[in-house]
């Protein structure tokens, strides 16, 4: 494949939502790479200062991607690539604040469609999510040509919007495109919270010496995909000509049961607390979560290559590193739907 980790040198990159896990990493390896400029626009609702990169090749603007004063003035730095994380996360948030879920991922996505266009951006790179646009009864391993209309959740409902107005886009005004679709991230950057991903949330209460709660069945399965995998699937989707137009999963293709991911955390941070079983959330109907990468093999040359057993453990140590700054900033109000650690997400 062609090398496309020096394409960034000297470009100068939008990251919405850069403040986040996923951004963070992601804008790092952009500053490494010699980009003249990654822009970090994030509202700073979930995502904390002292977890934002600083680097002199990095700008970080405080804002929203609905809000046009804040996105005039990042666009006017006159990106050649955006990449779309930002977002109004994830599926319990969405069912307890279903119109900010829609202001967010919807209008959000189209503003940034309209700037990009009218600034001639090169190309947009949308973060969508395989976890959401599937639902629950495509078969397994999950590809790109099957979709449902039968979602459970506001969230799914508006990433499916976020793809179906980069086709418009693509299809009305010719701008270039590309939909990625993510399947349960992990890694180092995440902090927990009440509407934050599982593994972080289990690393934080095992530490506290907590029960690890799971919902409904602890036979689940999900496709972990460690951030630094996404990260390399990112910078490829934003140059490779092949995926302009395209969706494409990007995830481990590895099944871990629920049960299975909380006995490894509590015997990595020896917390003898063990588990608790919970009632399943009405939304929550995958059972299996498993995806094929075939498409981005082929398009991008993309390999997930980080070892579960290893990224988990690399995870662990960012919060051993970082665990002041983290207990200080988890979060668990009581939340609208359920009880406070009842909120294990894991989508």
């Amino acid at each position: 494949m062609e090398d496309y980790r020096s394409y960034y040198k000297g470009k100068v990159v939008l990251v919405t939502g850069g403040a986040g896990s996923i951004g963070t990493n992601l804008c790092k390896e952009l500053a490494d790479l010699e980009a003249k400029s990654v822009i970090i626009l994030d509202d700073m609702s979930a995502s904390f200062e002292w977890n934002v990169p600083s680097r002199s090749n990095i700008l970080f603007v405080k804002g929203s991607v609905t809000d046009d004063v804040t996105l005039k003035r990042v666009f006017n730095e006159g990106p050649d690539i955006v990449y779309h994380l930002a977002a109004f996360f994830a599926n319990q948030n969405s069912v307890d604040y279903p119109e900010k879920d829609l202001i967010v991922n919807g209008l959000g996505m189209l503003k940034l469609l309209e700037y990009s266009k009218l600034t001639r951006v090169k190309r947009l790179v949308y973060a969508s999510s395989g976890c959401s646009i599937y639902g629950s009864q495509a078969p397994l391993p999950l590809t790109e040509e099957f979709m449902s209309m039968n979602l459970t959740t506001p969230y799914q409902i508006t990433k499916m919007l976020g793809e179906l107005y980069c086709n418009f886009f693509s299809n009305y005004h010719d701008f270039p495109s590309v939909k990625t679709r993510f399947f349960n991230s992990y890694g180092p950057g995440e902090v927990p919270g009440q509407y934050r991903n599982v593994i972080p949330n289990f690393i934080y209460w095992a530490m506290k010496g907590l029960p690890l709660p799971i919902t409904g069945n602890a036979k689940a399965t999900r496709d972990f995909t460690y951030v630094g995998d996404l990260v390399d699937g990112l910078l490829r989707a934003g140059y490779f000509e092949e995926a302009i137009g395209k969706e494409m999963n990007l995830a481990s293709e590895k099944e871990i049961e629920i049960g299975h991911l909380a006995a490894m955390i509590n015997e990595a941070v020896g917390n003898d607390a063990g588990i608790s079983m919970v009632s399943q959330r009405k939304w929550d109907t995958k059972s299996r979560l498993l995806a094929s990468v075939d498409r981005a093999r082929e398009l991008l040359g993309y390999e997930p290559a980080m070892k579960f057993e290893e990224g988990l453990a690399q995870t662990i140590q960012w919060f051993r590193d970082n665990w002041e700054q983290i207990d200080e900033c988890a979060d668990f109000p009581p939340g609208v739907s359920s009880a406070v650690r009842e909120l294990a997400v894991y989508k």
